[in-house]
This record gives C-alpha cells, structure tokens and sequence, in this order.
C-alpha cells in the first residue's frame, strides 16, 4: 500500500485519463477489480474522484446531525458567470467551464448577498452530496473554539495541558490554546504531501489514511498519538506559522473535554441544526471512534455555504445569532503577516496568501477574503466586499497546485468584482 504515499508524483502521468476512467469506477456487481475503490487506493486519482464522495463506505464515521429543524430556504438569482473567460496564472485566460474541470471540481456554488447565482456538480454530484472536506474541517473547528473563548467556556492564555493532562511533556502540553489555534506551536512534525517519509503519513494512518512502515504503525487512537509528539529546536512557541494537522485534533480534544460532548455533537448542535442545514454531515473516525478534527467533515455543499453565509452576516442566520457578532468579526479580520512566512518562503505565502489565524485562511487580495481550505480543492470561501461566498469540492489529484490553490482565488476575485459591478 505504499502507492498511497505517492499521490503527487502520479498525478502528472494519470492526468489526461483521469476524468474518463472516473466514470467507470464502482460500475457493476462487483465492479472490475480495476475499477474497484478500496481502503488501499482511494486516496490515487482516479479513484478518489469517487471517493471523497463515499467516504463512508470505506471509512469509520459518526453521524453529525441536523436535528428537527425546518431547512433553510436558500433562495435562486442566477446569473451566467460562465459567459466569459477569466485571467489566472501565467497570464492566461479560461473559461469557468475549462477552469471546473481543470481544477477536477465536483461542486461550485457561489453565494450573493445571500442568494444563490451560480451552482454546478459535477463528477455524479449532486445537491445532497456529502462530499469530503480534509482541512476546510479546522475552520470549523476554529470557529467552535471562539465560541467556547467567547462563552468563558476556554481561557486562550492557559496551557493546553490544564485541560488535557494527558498532553503534558507534549509539543502542546505547555503552548496555549490561542497557540495551538494560531498553529504557532514548536511541533516537530513534517507535512509535506510529496514526502513518503513525512510525519502526516504516521498521522494519517491512525485514521486509515495511509500506510507507514512496521515502526510506525503504533497507534490506532489519535488520543494515544498525540502525547508522543515533540517540540521543535527550530523555533519556540508563538514565534512562527507551522502547519501542523495534529494541532486542530489536539483543539479538539480540549473542546471535548470543556464541553463533554463529541466534535460531531459540537457541530451539530453549534451549527448544522441552527443553520437549519438541510441534510446530516457525517465525521470520520479513528479505530476507537474518535474524529478526525484536522479534516474528517463530510458535509453537502448548500450547508458549508450557509455555514459561511453565517460567518459573513456577523453570526447572524436563519432567524438566529449562531455565533457571536464578536466572534464573526474576528475571523473575517486578517491575522499576522510576520508569522506567517517566517518558515515559508515560496510563491503562495509572498502573493496569494496573507496571514492564518484562529484555523482560518486570510487573502493577499483588495477583499481581504478569508477561507476555509483542504487539499485536492476544498474551499468555503468568504469575501465580505462583495458579500460572496464561494463553495468549492474537488477531487483533484493533487493535494495542492496551481488550479484550485492559485487559479481560483483569482477567478473568484474577478467574479466579486463583477457583482459589485452589478453584471
């Protein structure tokens, strides 16, 4: 299963099939063993086409859900954004059809003040689809945590391992838990995609994610991972932006703690029910049934767009302040620009992005737009100037490129622009 690890390094060659094999897989009683999906594969191109669309059927997962509530209305005002083309990278022009398919989108919803103008699926999606978020998961998480802060619930300034001691003579134990929300802790931990040896794989192989060598195969808990990981003599807590996944399940579990219930109780109680989302989300779990809080959310994309829709009216949706004014503002206000290249230093971190904070994404655009982001296109982005949203969920090969991490926040720019334009 060591394939697994290797997914950017085949995406190049399997690219031009990969759009047309998709549509064979899972066809038949049983499927060809080509065309199967399995726990081994479906993380490769093309399989995960159809994968992060059953996550459920190859994965332990927890029901988030939406409760009683009536569905909330999202109301219709199309507009034809695909009439024209629009500049990206490298000074070229496509078109938003050319641009969909580019980036392997399986839904693209764009919300106007409120209203929905433009949606499309793609890849046998549909409305009701649950579709795979990864990190666009800490987002959420993020947003629960200033909730919990907001309430008085969690104090940001006290040591992580106050609330969960089990964390102490961690990498968390002693980093507070605005640290840990900022991912400003001195984690020694690699995440880097391409790397086969990269600390993400022994991480993900607690969620059956992938697979590592007979050494590293020691944990089935996320709880029991956790407290192995160690500091950094690169830098001390609060000095630099590292992206490390461990740190929102780590959140998690103080979230857990302090409230007594589940992540997936917290999102549906928090948001999905309030929001009066219209279908159940599910969360995917470790062996022993814990979440995936650093991006196991699989939800539909009409609910991750109310959910950014709410964060976009001040916390204010469906008849209701879902979160605090307060709270919303803050994470539509960019965070620390220093922290954040202080270890990056590449071409996204100098011109695209712009700060992270509080597990959210800030944009180096005149919109000062925020997001919610996972890898292989997964976005719930929020632009407050032009009060837009924008849902995006892919399945491209690639964890990360050009097409959905550059591309799309530069179409999605052009796009405000031409509703505050009023065209």
């Amino acid at each position: 299963m060591k394939k697994v690890l290797s997914i950017a390094l085949m995406a190049l060659a399997i690219a031009p099939v990969f759009a047309e094999e998709s549509k064979e897989l899972m066809q038949g009683f049983p499927p060809s063993e080509e065309m199967q999906v399995s726990r081994e594969n479906f993380m490769l191109p093309p399989y995960n086409r159809w994968a992060f669309q059953h996550i459920r059927e190859l994965q332990p997962t927890r029901e988030v859900s939406r409760g009683d509530e009536p569905v909330a209305a999202l109301e219709l005002a199309p507009l034809d954004l695909a009439d024209r083309s629009y500049r990206v990278s490298g000074d070229k022009e496509v078109t938003l059809d050319k641009w969909l398919e580019e980036a392997a989108t399986d839904s693209f919803l764009v919300l106007h003040k409120g209203k929905v103008v433009y949606e499309r699926y793609l890849n046998d999606q549909r409305e009701s689809t649950q579709h795979q978020m990864f990190s666009a998961t800490k987002s959420f998480i993020g947003t629960l945590a200033l909730m919990m802060i907001d309430e008085g619930l969690v104090d940001p300034t006290r040591a992580v391992h106050s609330y969960v001691p089990e964390l102490k003579g961690s990498a968390f134990g002693d980093a507070t838990v605005q640290q840990v929300l900022d991912m400003t802790t001195s984690v020694a931990f690699s995440e880097d995609y391409v790397d086969t040896e990269a600390d993400i794989w022994a991480y993900g192989y607690v969620f059956g994610l992938s697979d590592v060598s007979d050494a590293r195969r020691r944990f089935d808990s996320i709880y029991d991972y956790l407290p192995t990981l160690g500091k950094m003599s690169k830098f001390k807590h609060g000095d630099a932006f590292h992206y490390v996944t461990p740190n929102t399940d780590a959140l998690g579990w103080v979230l857990s703690r302090v409230s007594g219930q589940s992540i997936s109780e917290l999102i549906a109680t928090r948001f999905l029910q309030p929001l009066g989302a219209q279908r159940d989300a599910y969360m995917w779990l470790d062996k022993s049934g814990t979440e995936m809080a650093g991006g196991g959310l699989n939800i539909t994309a009409r609910d991750a767009a109310r959910f950014g829709q709410m964060i976009l009216q001040k916390g204010y949706y469906n008849g209701r302040q879902v979160v605090s004014v307060k709270v919303a503002q803050r994470i539509m206000t960019p965070g620390n620009p220093d922290t954040f290249t202080r270890l990056y230093d590449d071409f996204w971190y100098q011109n695209v992005g712009h700060s992270y904070h509080d597990q959210w994404w800030s944009f180096r655009n005149k919109h000062n737009a925020v997001s919610a982001i996972g890898v292989h296109g997964q976005f719930v982005y929020i632009d407050p100037v032009a009060q837009m949203v924008v849902v995006k969920q892919s399945s491209h090969p690639d964890a990360e490129g050009t097409s959905n991490e550059v591309d799309g926040p530069l179409i999605w720019q052009a796009i405000a622009e031409r509703l505050l334009g009023g065209g």
